[in-house]
C-alpha cells in the first residue's frame, strides 16, 4: 500500500499505483478505521505494485482547429452558444484560483444603473439598443468539474451563453461584446479586493459547510487527492490564499480567438446547409470559417462600450456567525417540531430554531396565494409569465446574493408563488425584503416581456421530449382534476401581449395568502420579524381559504383497469416507457401511517427482487423501478420501466406476470427476511436528519401538504412493529391483485418511435382506453381535497 489518507473519524482512504494506473479505494462503513483497512489490504494486497513515475502526457499544437464555427443540430429548441478556451494545466496553483476570478468576472450576472447588461442578465455590460433588443436569458463561466476540464494536458474554461432567437442571429456581435469586456479587464489591473471577497467566502463555506453523504464525499475527496496533496485534500478546493497579479494576467492572454472554440447548439438549421455526421452517435453538425478580419477586430476592439464594468462590491457577504441557540432558554431550544407563532387571516407562520447543526444558517420558506392565479389556463399561462418576469427582474439581486452564498429560489406551484431564501443567515432578511419589495412594485417592460415570452413558449415546447417525464405527466393529467395540458397553454400563450399580462398582475396580487417556515439560526424575535417585512410590504386583503386553489385527484371507480397510450413527443426516440399506477386510498384519520407504513414495508420487500428480475435477468430496459407515490395525499404505487428493444404492451406483460408471482415470494419470506426488511424500514425511519437543509425540507413538506405531521416518520416506525407479514400480504392481495374490487390500476403506455401504436387496439378488450380524457374526468369522481 502507498497511501493511507485518514480524513475524519468515519472515513479512510487508501490509494493504491498499478504501472501507470492510480487506483483509489474507498471503505465507508460503521466498522472502526483499523477494521476497514485491514480488509482492504487483505482483498488488494496481492496487486502488483506498479512503476512510481508519474506520467506525463502533452499535446502538440491547439486542441482544436482556430477560426472555426461549429454548429451542433439540438433535439430540443434550444439556442446556446459556448465559447471555449484553452488553458494551461493549473494543479499546482490551485492556492491561487486565478482561473475562478476570472470565471466570477466573466459569469457574473449583474446590471448596470446606467440601464441594464447587454445580455440582459448578464455582467458584460452594453447600450440600451442591445438590451431592448434582448439576444440572450443567461450566461455561465468557467473551467468545469469535469477530469476533461481540468486535466494534465490543460484547463478548458468554458462560456455558455443562452440566446433568443433574435440573439442566434447574432452571434458575432455577441462575441464582439464578450471581446470587449476582456479588453477592459486587460486594462484594468486585477483587482485584490475581489480576490479577498471569493477568499472570505470560500473561507466560510468551508468552516460551516453542511454535512453530506458519506459515500459522496469520500469520492469527491478521493478525487481531490489526484489533485491536491494530502495535507489540502478537504480544504484546497476552498483555499484562495495566494494572490498573484501576473497568473491573472498571465491566464488573460489565453482568452485570445486563434485560442477559441466556438459552437452553437440549435435545432434551427438550414435545409440546404453541407451536413457532417460525429462518429460516434451520428449527430449533425456544420463548421464554418470565420473571416480573418473578424478574428482580429475579436483580438483588438476598437473601443470599449462606456457601459461595460467591474462588478460592485457585494453587500450580501457576511460577518455575523453568532450561533443563536447558544444564547436562547432551554424551553426554546428543546422544542423537536416547529411551532406556530403567527396564525391571521393574511399569513401564517411556523418556526423552529436550530439546536442540531449550530451552523450560521437558516432556510426560510414561503408559499403565497395569489389571487385567481389558477382559475383557468389563461389565469394559469399568464401566472407562469409573470413569474419568470419577476426571476428575470430578481436576476441582479440574487446572482449578488448567490456568490455570497445566500440562494433564493423562486417558482409556481399551481396558484402559490413559492419563494425561498436560505444560506448564511446574516444578511437573509435584507434580502428578503428587497426581493418582496420588487416582487410588490415590479411591471414588465415591452422587450423583457418579448423576451421571456419566447423562453416560455420554448421550455414548453420541450416539455415531455423525454419519455419517463412524458409518462409521469399523463398520469397526473389523467388523476389531478385542474392540470392544463402543455399544448392549451401555447395556444393561449401566442395570443398573449404584454397589455393582457399588465391588466392581469394588479388583480393578481390584490389579494394574498402566505404561509412560511423560519428554520435554523434564527432567533424567534427575527422570525417574527421576518413576518413584519411581509406584513408590511404587501399591505393587502387576506385571500380567504375558499377562493384559494385546492387540487383534487380522481377517486377511482372499483376495478378500474384504465389504459393511456400516446407516442413519443421526440420522433427520434426509440425508447418505450410502461408505467403501471395502482390508486391505494387517501390518507384519513390514525389509519394514515400505518397503511403508509404497509406501503413502504411492501416497497422494501419488492424492489430488489423487481429490478433483479426484469432488469438483471430479463434485460428488459435501462430503467425498471417500482416505488409508493403519493399524489396530493392520495397513495398510490408504481411501476415503470423504460426500454428500446419492447413496446409498452410487452412491458406490461413482464410487470403483470411479476405482480401475480407475488403471492408466492412473500409467501416464502420466512420470519428472519421478513423481521430484516421491517428493522431496516424502521431504522432508516428513525435516522437522524443529515443536514438542516434535509430538516427543513421534512417539516416544509409537511406544511405544504397541509398534514402538520412533523413525527411521520417516528409515527410510522411505532405503527411498523405491530405490522406482520400476513397484513402485508392481504394489502398486496386487496389492491394489487386485478380480482381484488378495490384493485384499481391505470396504465400509462408511451410508444416510441421504433414501435406500432396500432398493437395497443389488438390488447385493449379488457381495460378501459381513455381516448377522450376530458370527457372522462366530467363523467369521474374525486376526492376532497386536502390541500
Amino acid at each position: 500500500m502507498d497511501v493511507v489518507v485518514e480524513l475524519d473519524g468515519n472515513l479512510r482512504i487508501l490509494v493504491f499505483q498499478m504501472n501507470v494506473v492510480l487506483v483509489v479505494l474507498l471503505a465507508i462503513a460503521a466498522e472502526p478505521l483499523d477494521t476497514l483497512q485491514s480488509w482492504v489490504v487483505e482483498l488488494f494486497a496481492n496487486i502488483r505494485k506498479g512503476t512510481q513515475i508519474k506520467p506525463q502526457f502533452t499535446v502538440e499544437g491547439t486542441i482544436w482547429k482556430a477560426g472555426k464555427l461549429f454548429r451542433l443540430e439540438a433535439v430540443k429548441d434550444v439556442h446556446i452558444l459556448d465559447l471555449t478556451w484553452t488553458m494551461p494545466c493549473l494543479h499546482q496553483e490551485y492556492l491561487k484560483k486565478s482561473e475562478d476570478y476570472l470565471a466570477h468576472l466573466l459569469g457574473h450576472e449583474e446590471r448596470n444603473v446606467d440601464p441594464g447588461s447587454h445580455f440582459s442578465n448578464i455582467t458584460v455590460v452594453t447600450s440600451d439598443d442591445l438590451l431592448c433588443r434582448g439576444w440572450a436569458t443567461s450566461i455561465s463561466a468557467g473551467v468545469g468539474d469535469e477530469g476533461m476540464h481540468r486535466s494534465s494536458i490543460a484547463y478548458i474554461f468554458v462560456m455558455s451563453i443562452h440566446l433568443t432567437d433574435s440573439g442566434l442571429e447574432k452571434i458575432f456581435d455577441i462575441i464582439g461584446f464578450v471581446y470587449q469586456y476582456i479588453k477592459l479587464l486587460r486594462q484594468v489591473s486585477p483587482q485584490k479586493w475581489i480576490f479577498k471577497e471569493l477568499q472570505d467566502i470560500g473561507n466560510m463555506e468551508f468552516r460551516f459547510a453542511e454535512e453530506q453523504p458519506q459515500d459522496d464525499y469520500a469520492a469527491e475527496l478521493a478525487g481531490n487527492l489526484l489533485i491536491y496533496p494530502a495535507e489540502h485534500v478537504i480544504y484546497g478546493e476552498y483555499m484562495y490564499e495566494v494572490w498573484d497579479e501576473e497568473m491573472i494576467k498571465h491566464l488573460l492572454g489565453f482568452f485570445m480567438p486563434e485560442n477559441m472554440r466556438i459552437d452553437v447548439v440549435s435545432k434551427s438549421f438550414a435545409k440546404s446547409q453541407d451536413f457532417h455526421y460525429e462518429p460516434w452517435f451520428g449527430s449533425r453538425y456544420t463548421e464554418e470559417d470565420i473571416s480573418p478580419s473578424l478574428m482580429e477586430l475579436w483580438r483588438n476592439p476598437p473601443e470599449i462600450d462606456v457601459s461595460l464594468q467591474l462588478p460592485s462590491q457585494n453587500e450580501f457577504i457576511p460577518t455575523d456567525f453568532s450561533i443563536r441557540a447558544n444564547d436562547i432558554s432551554n424551553d426554546l431550544v428543546t422544542v423537536s417540531s416547529p411551532t406556530c407563532i403567527i396564525d391571521e387571516p393574511l399569513i401564517r407562520f411556523w418556526y423552529k430554531l436550530d439546536n442540531t447543526f449550530k451552523l450560521p444558517r437558516a432556510n426560510t420558506y414561503f408559499r403565497i396565494n395569489l389571487k385567481g392565479g389558477y382559475d383557468n389556463v389563461k389565469n394559469c399561462i399568464l401566472t407562469e409569465l409573470f413569474i419568470h418576469l419577476l426571476k428575470d427582474e430578481l436576476n441582479e439581486i440574487i446572482y449578488q446574493a448567490s456568490v455570497a452564498k445566500l440562494e433564493t429560489s423562486v417558482s409556481i406551484f399551481s396558484d402559490k408563488l413559492e419563494l425561498k431564501v436560505y444560506g448564511f443567515n446574516d444578511k437573509l432578511p435584507v434580502l428578503l425584503s428587497k426581493v418582496l419589495a420588487i416582487a410588490k412594485s415590479f411591471l414588465p417592460s415591452d422587450d423583457r416581456f418579448k423576451v421571456i415570452k419566447e423562453d416560455v413558449v420554448r421550455t414548453l415546447k420541450n416539455t415531455n421530449m423525454k419519455p419517463l417525464s412524458h409518462s409521469s405527466y399523463l398520469r397526473l393529467q389523467v388523476l389531478c382534476q385542474s392540470f392544463y395540458d402543455v399544448d392549451e397553454k401555447l395556444s393561449i400563450l401566442h395570443g398573449l401581449s404584454l397589455a393582457d399580462l399588465m391588466a392581469f398582475i394588479p388583480e393578481l396580487r390584490s389579494q394574498l395568502y402566505i404561509e412560511g417556515l423560519c428554520h435554523g439560526n434564527l432567533s424567534q424575535e427575527e422570525a417574527i420579524h421576518i413576518s413584519n417585512i411581509f406584513k408590511s410590504i404587501f399591505s393587502v386583503q387576506p385571500l380567504p381559504i375558499e377562493m384559494r386553489h385546492q387540487e383534487r385527484v380522481i377517486c377511482l371507480p372499483s376495478g378500474a383497469n384504465l389504459v393511456r397510450n400516446v407516442s413519443v413527443k421526440n420522433k427520434c426516440e426509440t425508447n418505450s416507457v410502461i408505467e403501471l399506477y395502482f390508486q391505494i386510498e387517501q390518507e384519513k384519520g390514525m389509519e394514515l401511517t400505518r397503511l403508509k407504513a404497509l406501503i413502504d414495508l411492501f416497497d422494501e420487500i419488492l424492489e430488489e427482487p423487481f429490478f433483479n428480475q426484469l432488469r438483471t435477468k430479463e434485460q428488459l430496459g435501462y430503467v425498471v423501478e417500482c416505488s409508493p407515490r403519493v399524489t396530493y395525499r392520495v397513495f398510490g404505487f408504481c411501476f415503470c420501466i423504460q426500454s428500446s428493444k419492447y413496446n409498452p404492451i410487452y412491458l406490461q406483460e413482464r410487470i403483470d406476470n411479476f405482480i401475480s408471482g407475488l403471492d408466492e415470494l412473500l409467501e416464502g419470506l420466512d420470519d428472519e427476511s421478513f423481521e430484516n426488511y421491517r428493522s431496516g424500514l424502521m431504522a432508516k425511519l428513525l435516522e437522524k436528519d443529515p443536514s438542516l437543509t434535509y430538516e427543513s425540507n421534512r417539516f416544509w413538506n409537511q406544511i405544504t401538504d397541509k398534514r402538520y405531521m412533523f413525527d411521520q416518520s417516528q409515527k410510522e416506525a411505532e405503527d411498523l412493529k405491530s405490522i406482520k407479514k400476513n397484513d402485508v400480504i392481504s394489502w398486496y392481495k386487496t389492491y394489487l391483485q386485478q380480482w381484488s374490487p378495490k384493485c384499481r390500476r391505470l396504465a400509462v403506455r408511451v410508444w416510441g418511435c421504433n414501435t406500432n401504436i396500432k398493437e395497443s387496439e389488438k390488447h385493449s378488450k379488457s381495460a378501459l382506453v381513455i381516448e377522450d380524457l376530458t370527457a372522462f374526468k366530467l363523467s369521474s369522481e374525486f376526492y376532497q381535497s386536502l390541500c
